[in-house]
């Protein structure tokens, strides 16, 4: 049986200047140009034994097998699809360049390498419905199939605009626990104050402690 691809032109969104990013590998129940639609738990099973393995699938660049960019640190199934959250090896020359592009919004597409276990074809409209599938790898593609959603945001650390942007900056890219982010937010915010007597502190004071503290 052979490995096929099915092409997301999904959400995604660079959370700082690390190479993290988030965003959807999959959307559930939309057809997309090449007449499939993958159903909701399409992945559970492979995702249960990829997490039980200690090993999720593959980032890869444009399916490329020889070019893997970096890895996903989580991957879930919620109501909307296929949610993943990644990290770019910046320090090769394709991770470093995928970012930039994905900055640019040159890259917003994601398309997943799979096979089909369990499927279903309406005879009517020709669509098939992919009830489950074996997730083999996750790539960023220049020209995918379905049109569902576009890039929402790129952010660096001096444009997070609030302070549970800022904790979740921590959290997310800087590989924090809720209570360490919390924490840090609090001497930041102390700091701040210190300084600038009673007033609310600005996001830019934040991202200026942050990056003093060089904590992402």
């Amino acid at each position: 049986m052979t490995t096929k691809t099915l092409d997301f032109d999904c959400e995604l969104k660079a959370t700082g200047d690390t190479g993290t990013f988030e965003g959807y590998g999959s959307v559930f129940n939309i057809t997309d140009r090449g007449g499939d639609i993958v159903a909701a738990g399409a992945f559970a099973e492979t995702l249960a034994a990829a997490k039980a393995a200690g090993r999720l699938p593959a980032m890869l660049w444009q399916h490329r097998q020889a070019e893997p960019i970096g890895v996903y640190t989580e991957m879930e199934e919620d109501a909307i699809g296929l949610k993943v959250k990644g990290k770019l090896a910046l320090k090769t020359a394709r991770g470093a360049e995928a970012y930039e592009l994905m900055k640019m919004g040159a890259i917003s597409g994601l398309s997943i390498g799979y096979r089909v276990r369990d499927d279903s074809w309406d005879r009517v409209t020709g669509v098939r419905t992919i009830k489950k599938a074996d997730l083999h790898e996750l790539s960023l593609v220049t020209m995918p199939m379905n049109d569902a959603s576009r890039v929402s945001a790129v952010k660096t650390i001096e444009e997070l605009d609030s302070l549970s942007e800022i904790e979740r900056h921590l959290r997310d890219v800087c590989g924090l626990s809720k209570s360490e982010a919390t924490a840090m937010v609090s001497r930041i915010k102390s700091v701040s104050r210190s300084d600038s007597g009673d007033r609310e502190p600005l996001a830019a004071d934040f991202a200026a402690s942050l990056k003093a503290r060089a904590v992402f």
